[in-house]
Protein backbone atom coordinates (compact mmCIF):
# COMPACT_ATOMS: atom_id res chain seq x y z
CA UNK A 1 0.00 0.00 0.00
CA UNK A 2 1.27 3.66 -0.56
CA UNK A 3 2.40 5.77 2.01
CA UNK A 4 1.48 10.02 2.27
CA UNK A 5 4.29 11.75 1.92
CA UNK A 6 3.63 15.60 2.56
CA UNK A 7 5.56 18.26 0.67
CA UNK A 8 7.61 20.23 2.95
CA UNK A 9 5.59 23.50 1.95
CA UNK A 10 2.91 22.09 2.98
CA UNK A 11 3.80 23.07 6.48
CA UNK A 12 4.65 26.86 5.86
CA UNK A 13 1.19 27.26 3.70
CA UNK A 14 -0.95 25.24 6.90
CA UNK A 15 1.06 28.12 9.43
CA UNK A 16 0.91 31.38 6.81
CA UNK A 17 -3.08 30.44 5.95
CA UNK A 18 -3.06 29.38 2.59
CA UNK A 19 -5.11 26.26 3.42
CA UNK A 20 -8.06 25.58 4.61
CA UNK A 21 -8.60 22.22 4.59
CA UNK A 22 -12.46 21.97 5.71
CA UNK A 23 -13.56 23.83 2.48
CA UNK A 24 -10.98 24.35 0.02
CA UNK A 25 -11.01 22.32 -3.36
CA UNK A 26 -9.20 19.70 -3.20
CA UNK A 27 -7.76 17.45 -5.78
CA UNK A 28 -5.56 14.33 -6.93
CA UNK A 29 -3.49 14.06 -10.45
CA UNK A 30 -1.54 11.44 -11.46
CA UNK A 31 2.08 11.62 -13.02
CA UNK A 32 4.79 9.36 -13.37
CA UNK A 33 8.03 11.66 -12.54
CA UNK A 34 8.72 11.56 -9.00
CA UNK A 35 7.74 14.10 -7.22
CA UNK A 36 10.67 15.94 -4.77
CA UNK A 37 9.79 16.83 -1.14
CA UNK A 38 10.58 20.43 -1.98
CA UNK A 39 8.07 21.13 -4.57
CA UNK A 40 5.66 23.85 -3.19
CA UNK A 41 3.59 24.33 -6.76
CA UNK A 42 0.85 22.04 -9.01
CA UNK A 43 3.27 23.89 -11.65
CA UNK A 44 6.42 21.70 -10.10
CA UNK A 45 4.73 18.36 -11.18
CA UNK A 46 4.50 16.59 -14.46
CA UNK A 47 1.50 15.28 -14.23
CA UNK A 48 0.63 12.89 -17.13
CA UNK A 49 -1.41 13.71 -20.64
CA UNK A 50 -4.71 13.80 -20.55
CA UNK A 51 -6.93 11.44 -22.98
CA UNK A 52 -8.60 7.84 -22.59
CA UNK A 53 -10.41 8.68 -19.11
CA UNK A 54 -7.74 10.95 -17.41
CA UNK A 55 -8.56 14.72 -17.54
CA UNK A 56 -5.50 17.51 -16.59
CA UNK A 57 -5.90 18.60 -13.23
CA UNK A 58 -6.88 15.16 -11.62
CA UNK A 59 -10.07 14.41 -9.70
CA UNK A 60 -11.98 16.24 -6.86
CA UNK A 61 -10.70 14.78 -3.42
CA UNK A 62 -13.82 16.00 -1.47
CA UNK A 63 -14.03 16.51 2.15
CA UNK A 64 -15.97 14.10 4.61
CA UNK A 65 -14.71 15.89 7.88
CA UNK A 66 -12.02 17.67 8.95
CA UNK A 67 -11.23 17.94 13.02
CA UNK A 68 -9.18 18.04 16.26
CA UNK A 69 -10.03 16.14 19.41
CA UNK A 70 -7.64 16.39 21.42
CA UNK A 71 -5.33 18.73 19.64
CA UNK A 72 -5.22 16.19 17.02
CA UNK A 73 -6.61 17.53 13.58
CA UNK A 74 -7.44 14.58 11.56
CA UNK A 75 -8.31 15.50 7.54
CA UNK A 76 -11.16 12.31 5.86
CA UNK A 77 -11.54 12.68 2.17
CA UNK A 78 -13.56 10.66 -0.07
CA UNK A 79 -12.00 8.66 -2.61
CA UNK A 80 -11.71 10.43 -5.95
CA UNK A 81 -13.60 9.95 -8.61
CA UNK A 82 -12.42 6.38 -10.12
CA UNK A 83 -9.88 6.85 -13.19
CA UNK A 84 -10.98 4.28 -16.08
CA UNK A 85 -8.80 3.69 -18.81
CA UNK A 86 -11.05 4.01 -21.98
CA UNK A 87 -10.61 3.61 -25.87
CA UNK A 88 -7.12 3.12 -25.07
CA UNK A 89 -4.55 3.18 -22.44
CA UNK A 90 -4.00 6.36 -20.11
CA UNK A 91 -0.53 7.67 -19.93
CA UNK A 92 1.67 5.68 -17.25
CA UNK A 93 2.35 6.69 -13.54
CA UNK A 94 3.64 5.94 -10.31
CA UNK A 95 2.48 8.50 -8.16
CA UNK A 96 -0.64 10.59 -6.97
CA UNK A 97 -0.26 13.75 -6.18
CA UNK A 98 -2.66 16.02 -3.60
CA UNK A 99 -3.07 19.14 -4.19
CA UNK A 100 -5.14 22.14 -3.31
CA UNK A 101 -6.59 23.49 -6.33
CA UNK A 102 -8.52 26.90 -4.64
CA UNK A 103 -4.85 28.08 -3.05
CA UNK A 104 -3.04 30.59 -5.26
CA UNK A 105 -0.12 28.60 -7.36
CA UNK A 106 -2.28 24.90 -6.38
CA UNK A 107 -0.40 24.47 -3.64
CA UNK A 108 0.82 21.15 -3.08
CA UNK A 109 -0.05 18.85 0.23
CA UNK A 110 1.46 15.35 -0.16
CA UNK A 111 1.60 12.48 -2.41
CA UNK A 112 1.67 8.34 -2.72
CA UNK A 113 4.21 6.55 -4.16
CA UNK A 114 2.91 3.34 -5.69
CA UNK A 115 6.07 1.56 -5.82
CA UNK A 116 6.18 0.84 -9.92
CA UNK A 117 4.45 2.41 -12.89
CA UNK A 118 0.69 1.80 -12.95
CA UNK A 119 -0.32 0.77 -16.51
CA UNK A 120 -4.36 1.16 -17.30
CA UNK A 121 -5.09 -0.69 -20.27
CA UNK A 122 -8.61 -0.07 -22.32
CA UNK A 123 -11.23 -1.18 -19.40
CA UNK A 124 -8.98 -1.00 -16.60
CA UNK A 125 -9.75 1.02 -13.86
CA UNK A 126 -7.68 2.79 -10.37
CA UNK A 127 -8.69 4.58 -7.73
CA UNK A 128 -6.79 6.48 -4.35
CA UNK A 129 -7.70 4.87 -1.97
CA UNK A 130 -7.79 7.05 1.21
CA UNK A 131 -8.30 5.64 5.01
CA UNK A 132 -11.74 6.76 6.76
CA UNK A 133 -10.33 5.72 9.42
CA UNK A 134 -6.96 7.04 9.62
CA UNK A 135 -7.72 10.19 7.42
CA UNK A 136 -5.30 11.59 4.28
CA UNK A 137 -2.82 13.29 7.31
CA UNK A 138 -2.93 14.43 10.58
CA UNK A 139 -1.10 17.43 12.41
CA UNK A 140 -0.68 17.43 15.97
Amino acid sequence: MATFQKFHSFTEAVAEKAHNLSSDSLKVLLTLVAPVATNALKADITEISAGNGYTTGGNAATQVSSAQVSGLYKLVLSDPTTWTAAGSNIADFRYAVLYNDTATGDELIGFWDYGSTVTLVSGDSFTVDFSPTNGVLTLS
